[in-house]
């Protein structure tokens, strides 16, 4: 067996955790006799500078054609002043829809280590398990017209949220599967009560549930699960929610988990490659430190192998190394540790070779 993957290592922290996430993957593609190959491309600012354009076409090309695309982080303070299709964050854009994936999968799962380190009292967060399922490609990121115009107290800006049922329908089926083989709730987040494309959302996913009625389908407004996602987090299985929404409340989940270091996430279309990357951004204060935390990348990397290569067993075995390296101590600082990017990824390179022994030849 073989696996072609894409990497986007990006600006800031990318290069740093990205480079940790494919050591792993390497070690796990050796141990099970996977032949796998690695082909390094340009995306966010570092492809401004040598291309010209935060997306080059050599890029987008590279990964349609492959199994799978690992990304670091894109953008930082050198590239801000941009606008419009030379901003880094209208490549990462233009790469989800090129690719043709739609729905973002962000697990979040609290370890019992770091309960203690969040915000939030450690009763209300242990036990934490959850997955936000965000539609990636349209509502107000992609709809038009998007304009700006006039000068001075005149000027005006003006976006637009635009959704098909066809698109809600497609990730909604992704929300309700993944429900079906976890804990059979799903939660559904609109702002139907405001908004017109919020209650086409409502009515399709509503429609759609008679076809899984092993699953147990509630409805909530956007503000109100806000505060619910903080006051009883333990309490939510899968949660489904259009592009922007998803994007807010999945951020705001990495303080369930002590960090958005912490946090993986899978993009996933109908076939085709899948587009993995850790849920934060490139943290550019902390760039070259060698201390961003890889823990994100490395969760990111198991799910490529899960939804991309098919390799479930592979994937629990990173995941329970992950697990072994918190428990054992080794953390980052933004989750209270000491120890640097790489330390974390040799540690978890070891516990992982050691685990896919116990278990036997997973070739």
């Amino acid at each position: 067996m073989g696996a072609h993957v894409v990497s986007l290592p990006g600006d800031g922290v990318g290069p740093e955790v990205t480079g940790v996430a494919l050591g792993v993957l390497s070690t796990v593609c050796d141990e099970a006799g996977i032949d796998l190959e690695v082909e390094e491309r340009l995306v966010g600012g570092r492809a401004i500078d040598e291309a010209g354009l935060p997306l080059p076409s050599a890029t987008l090309d590279a990964c349609r054609g492959a199994d799978a695309v690992l990304l670091g982080a894109v953008g930082g303070p050198k590239w801000d002043h941009l606008r419009g299709a030379l901003r880094c964050e209208a490549g990462l854009l233009g790469l989800r829809r090129g690719m043709g994936v739609f729905a973002n999968l962000r697990p979040v799962r609290v370890h019992p280590r770091l309960a203690n380190h969040t915000t939030i009292r450690p009763e209300v967060v242990r036990g934490t398990d959850m997955v936000i399922v965000r539609e990636l490609t349209g509502g107000a990121y992609f709809g038009e017209p998007r304009e700006r115009s006039g000068t001075g107290p005149e000027e005006i800006a003006r976006d637009s949220t635009v959704y098909t049922a066809a698109e809600i329908e497609r990730v909604a089926r992704i929300a309700f599967a993944l429900a079906a083989g976890r804990r059979h709730h799903l939660t559904s987040v609109d702002k139907a009560n405001v908004l017109i494309t919020s209650q086409l959302w409502r009515d399709t996913v509503t429609r759609l549930s008679a076809e899984y009625p092993e699953v147990t389908l509630e409805h909530q407004l956007v503000d109100s699960f806000a505060m619910r996602l903080v006051q009883r987090p333990a309490g939510v299985d899968v949660v489904v929610t259009e592009n922007l929404f998803g994007d807010i409340l999945s951020d705001e989940a990495g303080v369930l988990a002590g960090s958005l270091g912490m946090l993986p996430s899978a993009s996933l279309g109908d076939g085709g490659a899948g587009l993995y990357e850790p849920i934060h951004g490139s943290a550019p204060d902390i760039a070259g430190r060698g201390i961003a935390n890889p823990y994100g990348a490395i969760l990111s990397v198991a799910l490529l192998l899960r939804h991309s290569l098919r390799r479930d067993d592979l994937a629990l075995a990173v995941e329970a190394a992950v697990d072994d390296c918190i428990t054992d101590g080794n953390l980052s600082a933004d989750v209270g540790g000491s120890l640097g990017t790489e330390a974390i990824g040799a540690a978890v390179r070891e516990s992982v070779v050691r685990r896919l022994a116990a278990a036997g030849s997973p070739r």
